[in-house]
């Protein structure tokens, strides 16, 4: 059987997906997620590295570009709109393994550890080496990796590539094997993650409104898409 593969997701779109999944999970009476639940969960405080200051058109044309890769459904309700999402059925992958990718993209890197605590909520590990197993195999399809330790750190962490190489802890900066290179200043950090968001958000955008107007033109959107020399 062939492993699904996915094109590299935005920043804006790890946070939607990894938003909805765990909102299935905590707050089954409310979900799917209504527009404005979705934004407030994006923009949550707590629980979320990196937080984000997302607008509702950002979060729309978010949604647009998962629908597109069948990875959010639309469901109509009486009065308002409310989004799923689909990501088990696409990557073919068990609840165990999706709730694990949820906290890493909510999260940011950890340890099995944490990812256990944190993921308990959505699914509940029997013990750490259960978390290792559905983590290896993910790894296997090119969907987590193991980090280098960090200096003073006991354990090693995990990250997604479901948004290409991650974006790497300030600790992990320098770290042989984990492809940092010198240690950054916080205040740099947080710099280059708000501008990596700000484009991620307007590549969404753009993304949707491409769709949008190949929808008006009859055409499918690779047709819009000028062929390169």
């Amino acid at each position: 059987m062939s492993i699904p593969v996915l094109r590299t997701l935005s920043a804006l779109e790890a946070r939607v997906l990894g938003v909805l999944i765990e909102k299935a999970a905590t707050v089954p009476d409310t979900y799917p997620l209504s527009l404005n639940a979705l934004v407030a969960g994006c923009n949550q405080k707590t629980a979320r590295e990196p937080t984000m200051e997302l607008r509702d058109d950002e979060v729309l044309a978010t949604i647009d570009a998962l629908k597109a890769l069948s990875l959010v459904f639309e469901v109509g309700g009486a009065r308002v709109i409310k989004y799923e999402h689909n990501l088990g059925r696409v990557l073919a992958a068990p609840g165990a393994a999706v709730a694990l990718l949820a906290v890493l993209m909510l999260r940011g890197p950890q340890t099995v550890a944490e990812l256990r605590q944190n993921s308990e909520r959505l699914h509940r590990f029997a013990d750490l080496s259960s978390v290792e197993g559905f983590l290896d195999e993910q790894a296997i399809k090119g969907r987590v990796v193991k980090l280098a330790k960090a200096p003073g750190e006991r354990e090693a962490r995990w990250a997604h590539l479901l948004c290409g190489e991650p974006v790497l802890p300030v600790a992990m900066r320098g770290v042989p094997g984990s492809g940092g290179s010198d240690t950054v200043a916080l205040s740099e950090l947080a710099a280059i993650k708000a501008e990596q968001a700000r484009l991620a958000a307007e590549v969404a955008v753009l993304k949707a409104l491409v769709l949008r107007l190949a929808g008006e033109l009859g055409v499918a959107a690779d047709e819009t898409t000028p062929a390169s020399n």
